[in-house]
């Protein structure tokens, strides 16, 4: 398999801890693949530094989301203070090096920026780090051909669709993200990881949730499993995203912003959680959706909301407008007469408001989102894993008040 990194991404250190062992579980190889990831992100017309675009709740879940991923695969970090460093002579190095010691390279190189702190775009610093590799720092950053190594390297994982790091890639799949090592494992003919779950019962978690976002209906298709495998109550709570997303600086629909290759990804990936969920999934026609009505009318009545997921997100239907809405909620069983007249009223609105504006405080940025104890938060269906085993009891994130998101898993 091949692992496409660069040390600058934090992601990507961490999942570097990761890989070779889930070789040796498979009985495969290792292809160390150093980028640039300023030159991947700059051919997307991405910021070089992607936390500079991002709204303060996103970028206060995307910090503590890197030290609670730390924490649950038992690494040591520490953000850097001056965080962006500059890694091109250090991935030159990791070109120039021998094909063999290039993942040995990677972990020192990983190490001393994650771990120790140091400034390795400082070349005297750069030195010492790379020396017993037989590398010098000064000579190998002006020879053409290395440069030429790394520009090549960057070109050939865009021309192969990779846009982010960490990217495993496994045949012809492509796995972007810590988070999604599950898949890789999956790609490897591996069994899964065994859930965390501890033997603490009650709690109390809250969904976050809007019917516009797939990445919410595969969260809520969960949501009722988990709380009752922790004996916890569970709290639907709907907003209205495109609200929120407008008072916190996000695009209405994030996806139209992503390049052809992530758009490509995103699908794909929301494809492999549907089936690792065991649930059918596709897109609507009528995408994105109007949600209003039916974030009111769930807010009426809470016991509607698969009903009106699965009717969206498994049958293709327009829930932004009434008279389908209403056909949903007769065929569930609810008088759907008298939720919509409920959804009009000044009550019902003033919650949808209240929702949204509660979320946005406590430092929501995406659905579907979690709290669990009011104390954690949690982004994205793809964060099910550790939610589980923080309301169970199995594992603490240590963080507090502090919050986590999904790495690009929700809208």
């Amino acid at each position: 398999m091949e692992f496409w990194f660069d040390v600058v991404c934090p992601y990507a250190y961490l999942a570097s801890t990761q890989v070779e062992p889930l070789a040796a579980e498979a009985g495969v190889s290792v292809r160390w693949r150093p980028v640039l990831l300023g030159g991947i992100l700059r051919a997307q017309q991405r910021p070089d530094v992607p936390e500079d675009a991002m709204p303060a709740n996103k970028r206060r879940l995307n910090r503590a989301d890197v030290a609670r991923r730390a924490s649950w695969l038992g690494q040591p970090l520490h953000w850097p203070e001056a965080h962006p460093r500059r890694s091109v002579d250090a991935m030159r190095c990791l070109v120039a090096c021998d094909d063999e010691r290039v993942g040995e390279l990677a972990a020192v190189l990983f190490r001393a920026y994650w771990v120790h702190g140091l400034d390795i775009a400082e070349r005297s610093v750069l030195q010492q780090l790379v020396q017993p590799f037989g590398l010098d720092v000064a000579s190998l950053c002006a020879d053409p051909g290395v440069r030429d190594g790394l520009r090549n390297a960057t070109d050939e994982a865009l021309a192969r669709g990779v846009f982010g790091v960490p990217t495993v890639v496994v045949g012809e799949q492509h796995v972007w993200g810590v988070d999604r090592l599950g898949f890789v494992r999956q790609a490897l003919g591996l069994g899964p990881e065994a859930a965390r779950v501890g033997e603490r019962r009650g709690g109390r978690l809250e969904l976050f949730h809007d019917v516009a976002s797939p990445f919410s209906y595969l969260g809520v298709t969960q949501a009722q499993r988990i709380a009752a495998e922790a004996g916890a109550e569970l709290v639907l709570t709907p907003i209205l995203l495109g609200g929120l997303f407008r008072s916190i600086g996000t695009p209405i629909v994030p996806l139209a912003t992503f390049s052809a290759e992530r758009q490509a990804w995103v699908a794909h990936d929301l494809d492999a959680w549907a089936a690792r969920w065991g649930v059918p999934f596709g897109f609507p026609e009528a995408f994105p959706l109007r949600t209003v009505t039916a974030q009111r009318v769930m807010i009426a009545a809470p016991a509607c909301t698969e009903a009106v997921y699965d009717a969206v997100w498994s049958a293709g239907r327009d829930v932004g407008d009434p008279a389908v809405l209403g056909r949903v909620l007769d065929e569930a069983g609810f008088d759907s007469a008298g939720l919509l007249a409920r959804a009009s009223e000044p009550a019902v609105k003033g919650q949808l408001r209240e929702n949204t504006e509660r979320a946005e405080a406590v430092g929501v940025c995406g659905v579907p989102s979690w709290q669990v104890d009011e104390r954690w938060l949690f982004w994205g269906q793809d964060r099910i894993d550790q939610v589980l085993a923080v309301l169970s009891g199995a594992w603490s994130p240590g963080l507090g008040h502090d919050h986590g998101h999904g790495e690009d898993g929700a809208s």
